[in-house]
């Protein structure tokens, strides 16, 4: 037989795309337009519904950037269609065919009740089917004119990404709104054709089955009448169908299809954008249920429920149906999908916490699994926090974006620090906005690494990253693909029943331990510094104002727990570590209003802390500790003056003078305070750090070295750092000053100012403190730069064969060789509030109050000593998609603890991060609760959140050991429970002499919950 594929090929393609599509729509007749503009930020429905309406005409330019104009669109049923299916068809100046970057629509009845959204891959409203003549259509459509952002594929900055820099001038042309009948017969051939034609075009060149249908599409168009498409459909799809009919292979891959709309909480637009996203897209997935019984959509992110709760109530009690129904599944149970990397071990716990308590309190549905299909990488505690909160499994699709390694497996246990394990899933088809087309089919089932030990593979459908969601045209896909010969099998399904399978599949499928990082993105881990040091002091905050309110609540008589504030407050947190935001990858608009927001919870939580104190009464000026470990270090009062004092960990000391162990000393640019002797050199670099206490210099080179690199990626300027900043670099080693600013038995600083670049400036001060080994470096920077990253470096005389990262509720070992290319890889990781190197015997930390990312290497000297440098990320100067990311004034510190154990580290961590509080307060209450045994670690107390009276206690082993001990109450003890993370009791615990026994594993977090006598 002669290869007549080419011609054919072309053939289909060419009667499908001219001919077939283009004949869906039988007949049309335009909508009667007028149109408002509504003046700056949207409006309710009654107000746009009384407003002045003035005629509109088709292929007017419309909509300004993050504009809102309503559309009122009257029209009626011609008679001679009655008995059809009749849609209204809206375009709105449709530019490419991402719905959530550009113009979209809700469609409204006059009474208000949403109907359904437009986008350019869903631009049908459903008026009737069938249809009667003359019926009259009337509509009023809420159009958002939002910029696309990725125009040009993100080659140059834009001012699009604020409302403020935006302009004015219109940026779209209507093209139609028109009544329309909807041929369901070339509608359903339209997708008949395409089905086949692109499982015809993954199947090899020699597999029969690709022949069978091309010879089958042939004849099948030779029916087609092109005078008379609508006449000859059915014919034409009659001769398809034995193509269509042949079941698929008994070994072929499974995919189970979940509907879904990934709705980025705030990116390419503002969070009040998002909340009308939601709006549009779940109106559409309602929609779309009507019409499928057998359609299954699956929705994370409480945060939107609650959006939809409170603007949209109709499209509310439409989820709620759908629910019922089962139709409508919520998953993830996470307030909002967060960074997986950024957000502290607690607010991971609340992200948990609210999330799964309001699927349960609104639907009565406890979620099962962890939805996280886009955030940049997964910290290593994920799976004991997820199973703590009650989760099974957990998935994500981001790891397939690796730069450098394939990662091996797409279902696999996930082992954690704690040796915890969840069940978890990649899909294969490496994308969470599947639309079941050929190549996507085929890649799923050429990708998935498991043949042979399971079969089944999951595939979130539907348009998203800024919503959409699924379509009637991917549901008949997977109709079509449920069971075709050359395909994979396609089951729309619950996300729950596609894990019972894979799991009982695969019971011993492989195993990961540790982190999953991923191999692009690193820059989020600094990006937007100013957004990430909102994040930081935020959670650090909500601490402190939980553990102060819960020690009034259970000493001061009259005091009430602020449990709406603290959880409006957390909520407000929460939502800022979505994984566009915390991350520092979102539009100027968005972390503009983050920083106002982190501004104002700062207020609120500054309030409620010191009303809690107040409530104690007023009295002596005490000092208040809410870091978990005693200390004893200086602090300022009211007036400046430096003290040294002795506070116990989560209580409080009157503020009384202490001796130190040794005084500081400073002479020109030395200080010394007995435990370590810091010199600074001309030029303001640490030219030496020397540790009294175990003799032995800890600087193999100046320290605080301050490089600019150029940092322009390959693409994704926000999200990524690639590895050839590495190469082009200015040291800055010219100190305009380098001055003692402060010298005083207790304190002892040099500030060092420079200029450079294009008019930045940085001031740092060194500080050395009466009885404390650390030299704190308060940073002051006025930061002008564009497409650099700065670092400060350490470079330690130590051999560390890994170094160690604060992670949540522990920390986690990376190898500082690159023996292999995923060690290679690694160039830029992420921590929390410390790094720490260490050889037997010794080592060193680096801790932080707001900084993420941060590298690691190692090098040999000609002396044969090595030499370990830590590097702080401190600020980058991305441009898109926000062309002034990180300009202006940034002020943090970081600091350097020379003789440091992993304990020490943990220890002071906390103390930089939680600073002592000085406050007139009468009484000294004991802590709520102390622990005692090395490595038990308090990272919350707080009343539970029934509003019982009950004090909840999480606390963790924070060494990387074994750790047993006690808890001690400050306040009568009744009983102890252990419970999960929603406070929901697992076991008693064991009380001893009034105290609960503690014993816990490496890295265990535990949860207790206190009932008082």
């Amino acid at each position: 037989m002669h290869d007549e594929s080419r011609r054919i090929e072309e053939r289909v393609q060419r009667l499908h795309d001219q001919r077939i599509k283009t004949a869906v729509y039988a007949a049309t007749v335009p909508f009667e337009v007028e149109a408002w503009q509504a003046p700056g930020e949207p409006v309710p429905f009654e107000e746009a519904a009384a407003a002045p309406y003035e005629p509109f005409t088709m292929g007017t330019p419309w909509g300004p950037p993050w504009g809102t104009t309503w559309f009122r669109m009257r029209g009626r049923v011609p008679e001679e269609w009655a008995g059809r299916r009749v849609e209204a068809v809206i375009d709105l100046g449709f530019v490419g065919d991402w719905p959530g970057n550009q113009a979209e629509a809700l469609v409204h009845l006059t009474d208000g009740t949403p109907l359904k959204a437009v986008n350019p891959l869903n631009q049908y409203v459903a008026i009737a089917n069938p249809a009667r003549g003359g019926e009259t259509v009337d509509y009023l459509v809420e159009a958002a004119s939002n910029p696309d952002i990725l125009a040009d594929d993100f080659s140059r900055p834009t001012p699009l990404g604020d409302k403020l820099t935006a302009g004015d001038k219109p940026l779209y042309t209507f093209r139609s709104a028109d009544i329309a009948i909807l041929d369901e017969e070339v509608w359903h051939l339209d997708l008949d054709v395409q089905v086949l034609r692109e499982l015809m075009l993954e199947l090899g060149e020699h597999d029969p089955r690709r022949h069978e249908i091309a010879h089958a599409l042939d004849r099948a168009m030779d029916l087609l009448d092109l005078d008379d498409v609508s006449g000859s459909a059915a014919a034409v799809r009659e001769a398809l169908k034995p193509a269509l009919s042949k079941p698929a292979h008994a070994s072929a891959h499974t995919i189970s299809g979940v509907g879904h709309a990934h709705i980025d909480s705030a990116w390419l637009w503002p969070i009040r954008e998002t909340k009308r996203k939601t709006s549009r897209t779940f109106s559409n997935v309602t929609s779309l249920a009507d019409e499928y019984d057998d359609f299954i959509f699956a929705c994370s992110q409480a945060q939107q429920y609650e959006w939809v709760r409170d603007n949209y109530p109709k499209v509310w009690a439409r989820i709620q149906e759908s629910v019922k129904n089962g139709q409508w599944a919520p998953v993830g149970g996470m307030w909002v999908e967060s960074d997986g990397n950024l957000p502290g071990g607690e607010a991971v716990a609340r992200q948990f916490i609210h999330g799964k308590r309001f699927f349960m309190d609104h639907f009565g549905i406890e979620t099962k699994g962890v939805w996280l299909p886009d955030s940049f990488g997964y910290n290593a505690a994920y799976p004991q926090i997820a199973k703590l909160a009650g989760n099974e499994w957990f998935l994500t699709q981001k790891i397939s974006w690796n730069q450098t390694n394939k990662f091996p497996h797409h279902t696999f246990w996930w082992e954690g620090i704690d040796g915890t394990r969840i069940f978890t899933h990649f899909p294969p088809v490496d994308t969470y906005n599947a639309r079941f087309s050929g190549a996507e089919m085929s890649r799923a089932v050429r990708n998935y690494q498991e043949k042979g030990g399971a079969s089944r593979s999951l595939a979130p459908f539907g348009w998203g990253d800024g919503g959409g969601g699924p379509t009637r045209e991917i549901m008949e896909r997977a109709r079509r693909l449920a069971d075709l010969e050359g395909s994979a099998k396609v089951v729309v399904e619950h996300p729950d029943e596609f894990f019972d399978k894979a799991r009982e599949e695969y019971p011993d499928a492989p195993v990961w331990v540790g982190e999953l990082y991923l191999e692009l993105h690193r820059a989020t881990y600094t990006s937007q510094a100013r957004t990430k040091q909102g994040n930081r002091r935020s959670e650090h905050l909500l601490r402190e104002a939980e553990l102060w309110a819960t020690t009034a609540a259970l000493h001061a008589p009259g005091y009430t727990y602020p449990y709406e504030k603290l959880d409006r407050l957390w909520k407000t947190v929460l939502l800022h570590q979505f994984h566009d935001i915390l991350p520092g990858s979102s539009i100027a608009w968005v972390h503009r209003e983050a920083e106002a927001e982190y501004a104002r919870v700062a207020r609120e939580l500054h309030a409620l802390t010191a009303e809690a104190v107040a409530a104690l009464g007023a009295g002596d000026t005490r000092v208040f500790n809410t870091s978990p470990y005693d200390r004893a270090e200086v602090v300022r009062t009211a007036d400046g003056t430096p003290v040294y004092v002795e506070v116990p960990a989560s209580g409080s000391a009157p503020l009384t003078a202490t001796a130190p162990p040794r005084p500081v000393t400073v002479d020109g640019r030395v200080l010394d305070n007995g435990l370590v002797r810091v010199e600074v050199a001309e030029n303001g670099t640490l030219s030496s750090v020397r540790d009294l206490r175990a003799g032995r210099e800890v600087l193999a080179e100046p320290g605080n070295l301050l490089r600019l690199h150029t940092d322009l990626p390959n693409y994704w300027d926000a999200w990524d750092i690639d590895k050839h900043y590495k190469n082009r670099y200015t040291d800055l080693l010219d100190a305009s000053s380098v001055t003692v600013v402060e010298q005083d038995p207790l304190v002892g600083a040099i500030r060092v100012s420079r200029s450079f670049g294009k008019g930045s400036t940085i001031t740092q001060t060194i500080t050395v403190r009466a009885g404390s080994p650390r030299i704190d470096i308060e940073t002051d920077i006025d930061w002008h730069e564009t497409e650099k990253i700065l670092k400060a470096a350490f470079p330690v005389d130590i051999r560390a064969p890994h170094s160690s990262a604060e992670i949540q509720f522990g920390h986690i070992q990376r190898p500082t060789h690159t023996n292999t290319s995923w060690e290679s890889a690694r160039f830029e990781v992420s921590g929390h509030r410390w790094v720490h190197l260490a050889e037997p015997g010794y080592g060193v930390a680096v801790i932080n109050d707001s900084t993420y990312g941060h590298d690691v290497s190692r090098t040999v000297r000609e002396d044969g000593g090595t030499t370990t440098t830590v590097r702080l990320s401190l600020v980058r100067a991305p441009r898109i998609p926000d062309p002034e990311a990180d300009q202006g004034r940034h002020r943090f510190t970081y600091a350097l603890l020379p003789g440091a154990s992993v304990e020490d580290a943990v220890a002071e961590g906390y103390s930089l991060n939680l600073p002592l509080r000085v406050a007139d307060a009468a009484g000294a209450p004991e802590p709520v609760v102390t622990a005692e045994g090395q490595g038990i670690t308090v990272e919350a107390v707080k009343l539970a959140d029934d509003a019982s009276g009950d004090v909840v206690v999480r606390l963790y082993e924070s060494r990387g050991g074994r750790a047993t001990g006690t808890l001690r109450t400050g306040f009568p003890l009744a009983g102890a429970r252990i419970t999960d993370l929603l406070e929901r009791p697992l076991e008693d615990a064991e009380i001893t002499d009034g105290a609960v026994a503690v014993a816990l594993r490496p890295f265990q977090i535990l949860t207790l919950r206190l009932r008082r006598a």
